[in-house]
């Protein structure tokens, strides 16, 4: 084969790779690290304590699948549906779930540092005793859901829907709430250390003996909308609203 005939060949075969479509993902795959099931329908299987660490799983119909215990760091979970999928003690560091949509899925135990939820709509999930510092939830919807007990330091929560979700003894220093949504939200007795709370709306939010001494952006208009205490540490400046405590909540 002559140089000039090598040279085409050579050309042609990049030509053809460049415009090659992608591969499609592998839906008959067996579990493992960096398994592409991107837009594959896995509901309702068994894969506790699987590695699948690195994973494409975006988009992915994982409804009712049980995944506690399992490998997932890395994963891309972007857009999967994640309704009543159990989470529990799972490694997920670093997964991305932007845009994930679901109903009761559990995250109890499971560590999500660095995790990002970034608009992702899960309402009612279960997140008691996560790890999450670091994780990024901007935009999310969380409505309803419970972090009791859990590690969100330095959690960016900024722009996000979080009506009637319990934070009992959670870990709450440096959170960003700015512009979030914590109507109803129950806060009663935790330690808001360095909390952004500019913008947030307080509605009937429950602050009973909260210290948020050191929280910044907060103003009367806010404190006077939340439920709080004689116990609750407000930011110099601020007093105690004479509409605390606040009358019984009607639904």
């Amino acid at each position: 084969m002559s140089g000039r005939t090598v040279w085409a060949f050579a050309a042609a075969t990049a030509a053809a790779l460049a415009f090659a479509p992608p591969a499609l993902a592998g839906c008959q795959d067996a579990a493992r690290p960096r398994v592409d099931w991107t837009g594959c329908s896995k509901p309702q299987l068994m894969l506790g304590r699987a590695d699948l660490s690195g994973a494409l799983l975006g988009r992915a119909v994982l409804t009712s699948t049980d995944l506690s215990g399992a490998k997932l760091e890395g994963t891309k979970l972007d857009g999967a549906e994640l309704s009543f999928v159990h989470f529990e003690d799972a490694n997920l560091s670093g997964a991305d779930l932007d845009k994930a949509v679901g109903w009761r899925s559990s995250f109890k135990g499971a560590n999500l540092e660095r995790a990002s939820f970034n608009a992702a709509q899960i309402i009612r999930a279960m997140f008691h005793g996560a790890k999450l510092a670091g994780a990024d939830f901007t935009k999310s919807e969380m409505n309803r859901s419970d972090f009791t007990g859990a590690d969100l330091a330095g959690v960016n929560m900024s722009k996000a829907e979080l009506a009637r979700v319990d934070f009992t003894d959670a870990k709450l220093a440096k959170v960003n709430f700015s512009y979030t949504n914590l109507a109803r939200a129950d806060l009663n007795k935790v330690h808001l250390a360095d909390a952004n709370l500019t913008g947030a709306y307080l509605f009937r939010t429950q602050i009973k003996g909260a210290d948020l001494g050191s929280a910044t952006g907060l103003v009367a208009e806010q404190i006077e909308l939340a439920c709080g205490s004689h116990e609750t540490k407000l930011p110099s400046g601020l007093p105690h609203p004479k509409s605390w405590p606040c009358p019984a909540d009607e639904e």
